[in-house]
C-alpha cells in the first residue's frame, strides 16, 4: 500500500537530502516524488511505500529544521486513478476526448478512477517527443494517437512505448501508426469509448485479443 505526504519545506541546499535520509531511516521506500513551488519555500509531493507507522514518520519529519509543514494526503491514483493519453490534431483530439471523457465518467460512477489527458499538436518531432514522454507519465495506462497523418518517428516512438507495457490506439488514418498500434477506430468518439473499456475493471474488453484489428 502506498501513503502521500504533503511536505513544505526550506528552499536550501540539504533539505532534500535531510527529507530522504529520515524516510530511509524508516526503512521506507520513495515510489515518487515531485517537486512544486519556488522561492523561499516549496513542496514536496511524496508516495511511499512499505510504511509500518505513517504517525512516527511524520512526526519525525516535522522534528526537521527544514520542514515547515506536513500532511498526509490521498495519492493521486486514489483521486484520479489510471491516465488516458491523447495525443494529436485538435479537431481529432476534442472528437476523441468526448468519447473518452463519457465513457470514463459511466465507469467513475461505478467506483473507478479514470481521468483524461489531452494535448493537440502538429509536426513528426512534436508528436514523437510526445509520445516518448508517455512512458515517463505516473499512472499513464493507454495512449491514443489523433490525427490524419502519422508515422516516421511517431511510429519508432509507439514501438518504444509499447515496449514499456503502454497500450496505443490509433485512429484510422494515413502513414504507419495504424500498423504499429495495439487497436485501429476510425470512429474518434469510438476510439475514446474503447481505449477507456480496456483499461476499465469494470468493463469486459481485451485488446490483446483486438490487436491488428481495424474497425
Amino acid at each position: 500500500m502506498k501513503n502521500a505526504l504533503w511536505v513544505e519545506l526550506k528552499n536550501i541546499v540539504g533539505a532534500l537530502k535531510a527529507i530522504s535520509s529520515t524516510i530511509a531511516d524508516h526503512k521506507i521506500n520513495i515510489s515518487y516524488i515531485e517537486e512544486i513551488g519556488e522561492g523561499k519555500a516549496v513542496h514536496l509531493y511524496l508516495e511511499v511505500e512499505e510504511v509500518k507507522d505513517l504517525n512516527k514518520l511524520i512526526s519525525d519529519l516535522r522534528k526537521l529544521e527544514v520542514v515547515l509543514s506536513i500532511e498526509p494526503i490521498p495519492t493521486f491514483q486514489q483521486i484520479y486513478g489510471k491516465r488516458v493519453i491523447v495525443v494529436g490534431g485538435g479537431a481529432q483530439v476534442a472528437e476523441v476526448a468526448k468519447g473518452a471523457i463519457s465513457e470514463a465518467d459511466r465507469h467513475n460512477i461505478r467506483g473507478e478512477k479514470i481521468s483524461v489527458d489531452t494535448i493537440p499538436l502538429v509536426g513528426e518531432k512534436e508528436i514523437a517527443e510526445a509520445v516518448r514522454a508517455v512512458a515517463r507519465l505516473p499512472r499513464a495506462a493507454i495512449l491514443i494517437l489523433a490525427g490524419s497523418l502519422m508515422g516516421g518517428e511517431i511510429t519508432k516512438a509507439v514501438r518504444e512505448i509499447q515496449s514499456a507495457g503502454i497500450k496505443v490506439v490509433s485512429l484510422n488514418m494515413a502513414g504507419s501508426v495504424p500498423a504499429a498500434a495495439d487497436l485501429v477506430v476510425s470512429d474518434p468518439i469510438q476510439a475514446g469509448v474503447m481505449a477507456v473499456m480496456s483499461i476499465a475493471n469494470t468493463a469486459k474488453f481485451d485488446i490483446e485479443k483486438q490487436k491488428g484489428r481495424r474497425y
